[in-house]
Parts: C-alpha cells; structure tokens; sequence
C-alpha cells in the first residue's frame, strides 16, 4: 500500500516525461503499483488491513453476559469454551477491558507490594444483602475474607453477623485451615479492631496478643493497600456467588469449601504464576502453627430471666432451660458456637447456638418436663364466701293497716 509520499514521488516523476517503466525502475515499485497510482486522482488512505481473531464469534456473547452480570474473564472462559472458543485468556481479558468505562480502569491503578513467607495476611467482611427466610425474617448475609499474601491461598465463611465475636471465630476457622497464621494481619479500620484512630478494640487486642501476631489497619481513605483481599472480595462474587443458588447457610458454606478446595486454591494464580495450595506448602514452615497454642477462649455473659415458658432469650432467639428454673435469673454465656446456662454456677442447660434469628432452640428433656409438671398442677380451690344479716328488719301487723279510715 503506498503511503501519500510515495504516490507525490510518482506524480512528480510523471510529470517530468518518465515513462511507466522508468519510473518503476528508480522508484523501486511494481509498474502495476505505478499505473494504478497514476489513474487515482487522490492518494487513497492507508487502511490497516483486518485481523481475525478466535473470539469473534462469540464477542456478542460474551458482550451480553458482561454487561448483565459483569463477569471475569475466568468465568466468561468457562462459559464460551463449551460452545467451542480455543483462543487465550489474555485475549478475552482484551476485550473486556475495552468494554470497561475509563473511569473504572483508572481507579484500578495500583503499586503491588509483595511479602515473604509467613510474614502478613489480610482479612476483610464483605455483605452480600438480604433474603427473607421461609418465617419472613429477613437475614443479612456476609463473608468473611482471608488471603495469606505470600502464596495466595484463600479462605472465605458466610455468616449473618459481623459482629466481633463471630470475627473471631472466622479466625479460628482460617488459622485451622491454612495451619497456622502469620506475624501481621492487615484489616481496614472495622469497628470490631478499632473504636478510634488512637484506640483498638481491647477483646479483639486480647485475642491478638493471645496468637502473637500484630493487627494493622490500612491508612483512612486508602482501601487498595490491602488489595490483594479487596481482588479476593471480587473473585468470591462473581467466581463463586454470582448465577449460583444456595439452600441456607450450611449449603452455602458446604459448597463453599468445595469452591476453595477444588477452584480457588488450585489455580495458576496471574501473579505469582503458581497454585496457592503448592505454595501454601512453603509458608507453611514461616507459620505459627495452628496446634502451638491452647485455643482462644472466647465467651459472652448475660443475666436473664426464665419465662413463664421455660425460655431465656439471647440475641433474638430462644432458648429451653428446665422448668424447675421458670421466673430466676439464670446466666446466659456463649462460648464459640455453644450457648450454656447457669443457676447459681451450676450448669443447667447446653445448646448449639442458633443459626438465625428467632429460631427457638428446645432441648427434647426439657419439653418433657414442662409438660408433665403441667399436667399435675393443682386446680384452684373454688372461691368461698358468706353473707351475715345483723340489722333486725321490724314487720307490721296487718291489723294496723286496717284500723286507718278510708
């Protein structure tokens, strides 16, 4: 294709008298190319010629599902590749950035850092919005986030609170499946790790030193220096959640873990080119492990009064104690996932903890209790009452009434 200076050299050497052939032969040009450039009153533009690609028959597709559901180009590569596409991630990773507004790919921009072995990990909750139980509650669902920096490995539960207890637990839950923990713990500034710039939250600090790792807070207004989390909070939702379907929160922390054993942690991470699971095998010796240390004791304490039912109530749910305990003040204290109940310290009743609000946990003795105590109640005496006449009401004869003249 001949450039606009290429075609002004063979106008001005035709006008100088050259024939077709001469100018072909000084300017290095086909005298096809010669002839045809001459009949063009113009220079004809420089077009790029067209370049095929394997994703073109499914561009539509997945421009579509892309704008529904937002999708990565790992879950988007799982969809096309049955309909046959053969070409690169890298290729459709092209693509979809290009559907991607400018605003979006400048917020993006980001300076990786990265850690050795067993020196930080970083935690995160994320919502993921409310449904509506069979009873009509409404129950927020949540995950909580952990991702050991150096190899990758993730770890994810769902829970229905974010509160600091059930954050402590989702440690414990982590700890035990990575095997251990790290030196530092990064976490944005949460209320459950940090009331204040100048003040931690001091059961979550007892937790802390209670392991010996150092907790840390990514500066205010900076979320991406804790960005390694922030991408496994995106990869969970649409890897994961996003077009699935889950029956309540065992089935979706069952296939949850299923996600992590058999996806997750067994892909070609895009940064460090290797599977988290066979480097987790190497930060597993610069980790405090999991057995070192007696587990964490984590309790909480309230008084409460026995109903008329036989129920103490503990965070919007109910709970059976026997009936002997009905109308005292019992002491109600959740260790872990276990909810126990005392009378004047003596344990009196055990339960697994709720797993929704306004559930009614009853334990079968004590409902067998209750009812036969019921049935040998005593009925209630009959009232009793009586009437005394003190005043003497005087009756007049008859023979008086007819001795008055009509």
């Amino acid at each position: 294709m001949l450039h606009i200076e290429n075609y002004m050299d063979i106008k001005s050497l035709h006008q100088q008298g050259l024939s077709i052939r001469a100018i072909s032969r000084q300017s290095g040009w086909s005298r096809q190319t010669v002839r045809a450039a001459l009949l063009d009153k113009v220079p004809k533009p420089f077009q790029k010629p067209s370049k095929t690609s394997k994703l073109d028959p499914y561009k539509d597709h997945v421009r579509q599902r892309y704008e529904q559901c937002a999708l990565s180009a790992v879950r988007l590569q799982e969809e096309i590749r049955p309909m046959g596409y053969q070409g690169s991630r890298i290729t459709l990773q092209r693509f979809i950035r290009s559907l991607q507004p400018a605003w979006k790919l400048r917020s993006q921009l980001t300076v990786r850092f990265e850690t050795p072995a067993g020196h930080q990990a970083q935690a995160d909750w994320a919502s993921c919005g409310k449904f509506t139980d069979p009873q009509g509650w409404e129950i927020p669902v949540h995950f909580f986030v952990m991702v050991l920096s150096y190899s990758r490995m993730l770890f994810i539960h769902f829970t229905s609170s974010m509160k600091l207890e059930e954050l402590i637990v989702c440690h414990q839950r982590a700890f035990e499946f990575f095997g251990g923990w790290t030196q530092q713990i990064l976490y944005d500034n949460m209320k459950q790790v940090r009331l204040s710039q100048n003040q931690w939250n001091p059961l979550f600090l007892d937790f802390t030193q209670h392991h010996g790792f150092i907790p840390k807070t990514h500066q205010p207004y900076r979320p991406r220096t804790k960005g390694k989390v922030e991408r496994m909070v995106d990869y969970v939702k649409d890897n994961f959640l996003n077009g699935r379907r889950f029956e309540g929160l065992p089935d979706l922390n069952a296939q949850a873990m299923h996600w992590l054993t058999h996806t997750a942690n067994v892909r070609l991470h895009a940064t460090t080119g290797q599977r988290p699971v066979d480097l987790l095998a190497q930060e597993q010796q610069q980790l405090v492990a999991f057995n070192s240390l007696a587990p964490y004791r984590l309790s909480c304490c309230v008084a409460r009064q026995v109903s008329r039912e036989g129920y103490v109530s503990f965070e919007r749910s109910r709970y059976s104690v026997p009936p002997q305990q009905v109308g005292k003040t019992v002491t109600v204290e959740q260790h872990d996932q276990k909810i126990i109940v005392r009378a004047a310290q003596m344990i009196v009743a055990e339960h697994p903890k709720a797993t929704k609000p306004g559930q009614c946990v009853v334990a079968k003795e004590h409902a067998e209790a209750l009812w036969k105590l019921s049935l040998l109640r005593p009925m209630p005496p009959s009232p009793k009452w009586e009437m005394t006449f003190r005043q003497i009401v005087q009756a007049t004869p008859l023979e008086v009434y007819q001795q008055i003249p009509l």
